[in-house]
């Protein structure tokens, strides 16, 4: 093999998800290989861990036609100066993480380099677009999954593929100290606490917020008083803030991921909008109730398009309505209430989610090497195959 001394890889992403995957990773690549040289393009977590940025990752970073046709002619631009560079420096590797707008362009722009190419994290060819796979599969030589039934449907186009485990389970969500949080925000021992988490995005945030206003009144009026911990993030956080002053209850919110992390072992149930939070719950523990509503012509589109029976990753890994899901038009008060209303007052109920909770995060990879550990050792072994 060649001298892990000059080993350069070259990797890429183009949004804060993938920023925290690659800088994961790459510190994987550095505990086997302490001098190994990073190029690319990244977020501050990325550089921090030695990347040389070829550009701001948040030029990538953006959303939408309306966002994105102004930026075309940069993003185009930008598409052709990784590939250039890519080539110019010849690196023993290339990784392109997530963002399969723009690192597919680039790597189609590599066909004709011998170094290997490898993408991490598969689009989800299971839930809509299989068609997909088979053209990832002419782009690179291997594929990084973080779920555990993806890599067939790849393997079936003649891409290798591993899966390397989730990455919510470095995220620490299972760590945080309720007690402390408790005390902190003046909650006593026995108050109800409910987490409210309505997304991200400020569309979604906007659909959400009406809908779980009227299901905290019911919920008021079924259990008795209990206190709202909502966690913050991005510009949605001002509107969640305004909203939340309006309301009749006591709402404590948090920003950060230490805080947020707390407020999950602090609480007794959660009502979250359907994303990658739930999985950060069933890490916690904390039972929950899932929710989703899109804009009618968006869900009908959606409906066509995506075949599915859950949208709760956990369900879909345990194949059952292990965590409730109200979704699309059965989003309502009435029938969020009546399954947040079930786990307040039924412990079997939440002790049930809890075990299910248990099963999935075992198949997502809890108490194995860490993912970036397994994605640095694959990756390591495709440079060795290369010499």
């Amino acid at each position: 093999m060649k001298d892990e001394m000059n080993l350069r890889v070259f990797i890429l992403a183009g949004e804060p998800s993938g920023d925290a995957l690659a800088a994961r990773l790459m510190q994987g690549l550095k505990e086997k290989a302490p001098n190994v040289k990073f190029s690319g393009v990244g977020g501050p977590l990325m550089v921090a861990e030695g990347l040389e940025s070829l550009f701001p990752m948040d030029e990538l970073s953006v959303m939408g036609v309306f966002e994105v046709l102004p930026r075309m002619p940069l993003l185009l631009k930008r598409i052709d100066q990784t590939a250039s560079e890519v080539k110019r420096l010849n690196p023993d590797i290339f990784i392109s993480v997530d963002a399969p707008d723009f690192s597919f362009r680039v790597a189609r722009k590599l066909a004709d380099t011998s170094f290997p190419k490898v993408h991490y994290v598969a689009p989800s060819v299971w839930a809509w677009r299989p068609g997909r796979a088979k053209k990832i599969a002419a782009l690179y030589d291997h594929l990084l999954t973080l779920l555990p039934f993806e890599p067939p449907y790849f393997e079936a186009e003649g891409l290798t593929a591993s899966f390397v485990g989730h990455s919510v389970i470095e995220t620490g969500a299972d760590k945080g100290d309720g007690a402390a949080f408790r005390e902190r925000h003046g909650i006593g021992d026995n108050e109800k606490l409910l987490m409210m988490l309505p997304g991200s995005r400020r569309g979604e945030v906007t659909r959400l917020l009406p809908i779980f206003r009227e299901t905290v009144k019911h919920l008021q009026a079924d259990i008795g008083d209990f206190s709202l911990v909502t966690p913050v993030v991005g510009r949605s956080g001002e509107l969640v803030r305004a909203e939340l002053a309006k309301w009749n209850i006591t709402a404590h919110i948090v920003d950060g991921e230490a805080e947020k992390f707390d407020a999950m072992a602090a609480s007794d149930v959660a009502l979250a909008a359907s994303g990658t939070v739930a999985l950060e719950l069933a890490l916690a523990k904390l039972p929950s109730v899932i929710a989703y509503r899109m804009n009618i012509v968006t869900a009908k589109i959606a409906r066509l398009a995506v075949k599915l029976e859950h949208v709760n990753l956990i369900n879909i890994l345990l194949k059952r309505e292990a965590v409730p899901e109200c979704i699309l038009e059965n989003c309502t008060a009435d029938n969020l209430t009546q399954a947040l209303s079930e786990l307040f007052h039924s412990e079997e109920k939440r002790n049930q989610q809890i075990v299910s909770y248990k099963e999935a995060m075992l198949m997502l990879g809890k108490g194995e090497a860490a993912p970036g550990a397994r994605a640095a050792e694959i990756i390591l072994k495709l440079i060795t195959r290369k010499y």
